[in-house]
């Protein structure tokens, strides 16, 4: 099949996807399209928002529509990284075996991550990064496509752990639930009080999700693009010469040449999911917030303007 072909039958099944996902998850269009963005790039997403906005139910929704395994882990205070990795046990011949976590499995839904100390929140990090792990000197692959959906509680309610930078960064897109609207919300009570339930088919097989991406991989893109993707970038750090005052003044850390690489292999998603064979500047802006708001350090003089990142990341197109 020609890569024309492939990205118009892609452009298909991505249609009957979110068909799929509308049976369980009213309105959130925008993370639902953030989250598969990052599953067609092959990157790992953060879901920030406050309990009860569906986070969890949407997740395991995507697991069920793509076909893959799925593991949820939910992080507690109390948690160990070997709940999450693994480990070795003598078994009745006196020799040492290795059990696997939950981390052996497609989609990782890490529940509320952000409620674990740094400490096990750090057993996530090779595997984000290698899909792969290190256990007692072994080294193991994890089964491809590997995803790891996180959920988050906003860093102010009690009890929470803020993820470390280095963590922060593995995650392609970070991607902000709000309060459904009235309609929304009237539409979401309806559907949860009563017996019936829906239930959503399997539309995708690991390898043509693996196909897809590689698909998306190869797709071309023009210089400019690129240029203004990293442009863009080095407008995030304060200390760059193409930094402006709204950086300079209210920004303590900008983003990292992996937001760059971010930012391109999203693009590439998003033109290709909306039938597009190359990507164009639109298609970097579009997907700018999710990738660059969790890269970006606001200082104390933002905070007490109450300027959000997202404010400032609008700026800089």
């Amino acid at each position: 099949m020609s890569d024309v072909a492939a990205v118009e039958q892609l452009v298909k099944k991505y249609a009957s996807l979110k068909q799929e996902i509308k049976k369980v998850i009213v309105g959130q269009d925008v993370v639902v399209d953030e989250v598969l963005l990052s599953v067609f790039s092959g990157g790992h997403a953060l879901l920030i928002g406050v309990p009860g906005l569906a986070k969890t139910l949407l997740v395991n929704t995507v697991a069920q529509v793509l076909g893959l395994n799925f593991k949820r882990i939910q992080f507690t205070p109390d948690l160990m990284p070997s709940d999450i990795l693994g480990s070795e046990i003598l078994d009745e011949n006196r020799s040492f075996k290795f059990i696997k976590g939950p981390i052996f499995s497609n989609i990782i839904l890490a529940d509320e991550i952000n409620r674990t100390p740094p400490k096990t929140q750090a057993a996530l990090l090779e595997a984000m990064q290698e899909r792969a792990v290190t256990v007692a000197g072994n080294h193991y692959k994890l089964d491809l496509p590997y995803f790891v959906l996180a959920t988050q509680n906003p860093i102010e309610q009690e009890g929470t752990y803020p993820l470390p930078e280095a963590q922060l960064d593995r995650f392609m897109f970070a991607i902000n639930l709000d309060y459904p609207s009235f309609a929304e919300e009237v539409e979401v009570v309806k559907a949860t009080t009563t017996g019936a339930s829906a239930t959503v088919n399997a539309l995708f097989t690991s390898q043509e999700i693996i196909d897809f991406q590689q698909l998306i991989r190869r797709i071309p893109v023009a210089d400019n693009v690129v240029e203004y993707a990293v442009t863009l970038v080095g407008k995030t750090r304060p200390k760059s010469q193409a930094a402006p005052d709204i950086v300079k003044n209210y920004i303590d850390w900008g983003a990292g040449p992996r937001a760059s690489q971010n930012l391109i292999l999203a693009a590439k998603a998003n033109a290709a999911l909306h039938g597009k064979f190359s990507p164009d500047i639109e298609d970097v802006q579009k997907v700018a917030l999710g990738i660059l708001r969790h890269r970006m350090i606001k200082n104390y003089k933002a905070e007490a303007e109450g300027l959000s990142i997202e404010e400032i990341i609008r700026k800089l197109f």
